[in-house]
């Protein structure tokens, strides 16, 4: 059994687990426990320990509480909120372009994702009600938790040899003038529905999830490639979450939803790691998978709420391509932006 067989497994296994405990402990948002499994699983290097991943698990929940503090400024002084959060996110991504640590430059870091849910979402939901907003983080750092517990766990299952970690060398640090361009798209990406999130909070906590995956996204892909992979991603993470909703509606109870899940994870994770070749990187299927649970989680919660789950689903699948068009559509101009400041540059250069 070689090394992507084992993270396959790991993948697969460890949102199962996941999303046993979550549901079954009826955990407040728990499709965001499975979230967090699935950006820690889905990475690559040797496990955290368990004590160290339960200190990081409080920290990252104090960073994340911290943004209810943004509550205040976005409630009397809206504009110069709104300000701040751009600045801050900017601030973030820039970082994230610049330091060399696969922590953070992963595009789906728990990290990363960490740090922008905290500057847009937690102050959002906070803004409409503070018990949701601290739900939020409640879901998110346990959901953390039980991705470095799993993430042990399947280790210890399928353990890679002395040696074999299967850490990837970090990657290089970009250039100040790379890294602000990479950083100003990210921000342009998620400013739109940050704004439109502050009208209803729980309406568009599933969009604004999706929007954090394109903003990290768009940081690090071309413009030319970005259409195929952020709607194709998109589309293929809608198409897994209905294989799995169709299944589970033969015989819905909590192991069914565990055994589709798995089985999703074993499907899309032999894609991700390299087992099964495709046309599409890996971060195509990290992508679909975040998408899959961000669909599939809200309408799990309809259902059990009574409300009509296909209608809502169909709303998020609409809010999903348009901010996904909306996300490939800023990168294009902002793209030709550059390329024509480019070009004026060298053309001024030139002249004696």
């Amino acid at each position: 059994m070689n090394q992507a067989d084992k993270a396959t497994l790991r993948l697969a296994i460890g949102l199962g687990l996941a999303t046993l405990v979550a549901y079954g402990l009826a955990i407040s948002q728990p499709f965001m426990v499975c979230l967090m499994a699935i950006a820690v699983l889905s990475g690559s290097g040797p496990p955290l320990p368990l004590v160290k991943g339960a200190v990081v698990a409080g920290v990252i929940g104090l960073v994340l509480a911290a943004g209810v503090l943004m509550v205040p400024i976005l409630e009397h002084y809206a504009l110069a909120g709104v300000l701040l959060t751009t600045a801050l996110l900017y601030a973030l991504f820039f970082t994230r372009a610049r330091v060399a640590n696969p922590l953070t430059t992963n595009p789906l870091s728990p990290l990363t994702t960490i740090g922008v849910v905290a500057i847009t979402l937690i102050p959002a939901l906070g803004v409409a009600e503070q018990a949701l907003a601290f739900g939020v983080i409640n879901a998110l750092v346990v959901g953390l938790f039980m991705g470095v517990l799993v993430n042990i766990a399947s280790h210890a299952l399928f353990p890679d040899p002395p040696g074999e970690s299967g850490a990837k060398p970090a990657p290089g640090v970009l250039d100040p003038q790379t890294a602000r361009w990479l950083a100003l798209r990210a921000t342009v990406v998620v400013m739109p529905m940050y704004l439109l999130a502050l009208t209803n909070p729980s309406f568009y906590v599933a969009t604004v999830m999706k929007t954090v995956t394109l903003a990290q996204q768009a940081s690090t892909l071309s413009a030319r490639s970005a259409g195929k992979i952020l709607m194709g991603s998109t589309l293929a993470g809608a198409a897994m979450a209905l294989a799995v909703w169709v299944g589970l509606s033969m015989h819905p109870n909590l192991w069914m939803l565990t055994l589709w899940l798995t089985a999703v994870g074993l499907w899309a994770g032999a894609r991700l790691f390299g087992l099964r070749s495709t046309a599409w990187p890996p971060a195509f299927w990290r992508d679909a998978l975040i998408t899959m649970m961000i669909l599939l989680g809200p309408a799990i919660e309809d259902s059990a709420n009574g409300s009509d789950p296909y209608r809502a689903s169909a709303i998020r699948v609409s809010l999903f391509v348009g901010v996904t068009l909306y996300a490939w559509a800023a990168m294009s101009v902002l793209e030709r932006l550059r390329d024509a400041a480019a070009v004026r540059n060298a053309a001024r250069s030139a002249l004696p």
